[in-house]
């Protein structure tokens, strides 16, 4: 009885490892049928739980805000970003197709809440994780080697002068007022302002 325990716990932890490692090499090769999964767990389980701390000092996560580039509508994403002189990098562990990314790109701007402080960015831009990996730590370079995070995005704080331009061309809300409105709702794992 004790040897058959030990052979199905064996069976067990060797399945559980070659899981493992096809899902770390369909990571490495981006492949959507690991991903989209992937992707899915993140929005709905762990993206609401970070967006409980997400842009507060010390959180590990800041938040990205950001227009569905069909809707329209405001999302929140929980991202790590590391900031620069002039803007922020984000690694980008799920490659380029993500929703929010490709909302930014379309958009060219989006709102950056980080370390508790709230700054508008534009110019948005895909960069080698190369040209900006010694700016995050040893860890995290190591975690993208092993996941084969190639790309980042980079975007640039708008200056204060340019600031409200951007914020006037936001929709009107529900309640006619200009900017996001009150209130949040889950869509598609992102937190839907509005």
């Amino acid at each position: 009885m004790l040897m058959q325990v030990a052979t199905l716990a064996g069976a067990l932890f060797g399945g559980f490892v070659v899981i493992a490692i096809v899902v770390l090499l369909a990571w490495r090769a981006k492949s959507p049928l690991v991903l989209r999964p992937l992707i899915g767990l993140q929005r709905a389980i762990i993206n609401p739980r970070q967006m409980q701390s997400a842009g507060t000092p010390g959180a590990y996560a800041s938040v990205i805000r950001h227009r569905g580039r069909t809707s329209g509508r405001p999302y929140e994403t929980p991202v790590g970003v590391v900031a620069t002189d002039d803007g922020f990098v984000i690694a980008l562990m799920y490659g380029s197709r993500t929703n929010w990314l490709q909302n930014v790109l379309a958009s060219g701007s989006a709102t950056i809440v980080h370390e508790g402080q709230t700054y508008e960015v534009d110019q948005p831009a895909l960069i080698p994780m190369q040209a900006v990996a010694a700016r995050f730590t040893s860890s995290d370079q190591q975690g993208f080697r092993v996941l084969r995070v190639d790309q980042a995005l980079r975007v640039r704080r708008v200056e204060p002068e340019r600031a409200g331009e951007q914020l006037t061309d936001a929709p009107p809300s529900r309640s006619g007022a200009r900017g996001a409105s009150v209130g949040t709702t889950r869509s598609m794992g992102a937190q839907h302002v509005g």
